[in-house]
């Protein structure tokens, strides 16, 4: 799948490519999340372990835990090029998939209908603020509509100040709007529930 759109917000317009995390694009995820894993060796596994978990295997561990998600064909996110160089990353799946969600309460499930979530972006420092998360979240809903399901969910942040984008990885509720959520509920005055519609009938979820 390719899911091509022009990203625009500040700086200059650029153009990006978003596809499957395969196997055989495994490289260019780690390339894209760096040495640190994209965030203190998270390698986006927060939302898919308990708390102890994902301490004992932070760094090396949650690599080789994601790269086993990869290799089993999974599909556990989503990749942005720009020019051949990966510069995004939006994880999603069932929501089943993501352990923390089930313990959460602010994110409980709103009501019994099966969905998919969204879970974290991670943006490359250069093109971060460029409207990048507008394209990935709309390519994620594109994905969970090719792959048989309706409805997807996002958990992002609606900041009351300025912050710093290590404490947005689950994106910015703005950007939601942008692409096409809707919020369907607010338990905490910061952490609104969104989501798509892909109109797409219950079907497969490979």
């Amino acid at each position: 799948m390719t899911f091509t759109r022009p990203a625009r917000r500040a700086g200059p317009r650029i153009r990006v490519t978003v596809r499957p995390a395969t196997p055989d694009r495994w490289a260019d995820l780690v390339e894209l999340f760096g040495p640190r894993g994209a965030c203190g060796g998270c390698w986006c596994m927060w939302w898919r372990h308990s708390s102890s978990r994902y301490e004992q295997q932070k760094g090396a561990g949650n690599r080789r835990a994601l790269k086993r998600l990869v290799d089993a064909g999974h599909v556990p996110g989503l990749l942005a090029y720009h020019r051949g160089r990966p510069v995004g990353w939006i994880s999603m799946g069932p929501r089943e998939a993501f352990s923390r969600l089930g313990r959460s309460r602010v994110l409980a499930p709103v009501d019994d209908a099966p969905v998919w979530s969204i879970v974290c972006l991670f943006i490359a420092k250069a093109f971060r603020r460029r409207g990048l998360s507008v394209v990935l979240y709309q390519a994620a809903v594109h994905e969970v509509r090719r792959r048989g399901a309706r409805l997807v969910e996002a958990y992002p942040i609606e900041p009351r100040q300025e912050m710093a984008d290590v404490f947005v990885s689950q994106g910015l509720a703005s950007a939601c709007r942008a692409a096409g959520f809707r919020e369907i509920s607010r338990r905490s005055p910061t952490r609104p529930i969104m989501r798509a519609d892909t109109g797409r009938r219950a079907g497969r979820t490979a």
